[in-house]
This record gives structure tokens, C-alpha cells and sequence, in this order.
């Protein structure tokens, strides 16, 4: 049973989420040869508050 982790930063809509979760299962399906039934697909979303790049937070 294939699980996979995807990790962003917030504000995607429920339409996005969707479509992410739904073309995840396809690649997985198509490339392992995995049931569609068995794919897990997690989406993390990662608060902007607690992401920084280049020593700044990306929301200063």
C-alpha cells in the first residue's frame, strides 16, 4: 500500500487539493503498477508562519 506525503505551504483551495490528490494517485498507479484503491495520499499544509528562506519568515 503506497503512501505518500505531500508538504506545502497553506492557502490551496479544495478544488486544488482535489486535483493534487487525484493526479498523485494516477502517477503512483502508473508508475508502481499499485491498486488505485491502495494509494494514500497525505496533504501537510505548512503554516507561512513557521517557513523561512534565507533567514527570513516568508510572511515578513
Amino acid at each position: 500500500m503506497p503512501y505518500v506525503t505531500v508538504q506545502m505551504l497553506e492557502g490551496r483551495t479544495d478544488e486544488q487539493r482535489k486535483a493534487l490528490i487525484e493526479k498523485v494517485t494516477d502517477a503512483v498507479v502508473e508508475t508502481t503498477g499499485a491498486s488505485r484503491e491502495k494509494v494514500v495520499v497525505f496533504i501537510e499544509d505548512i503554516d507561512k508562519r513557521n517557513y523561512g528562506m534565507g533567514g527570513k519568515r516568508l510572511i515578513d
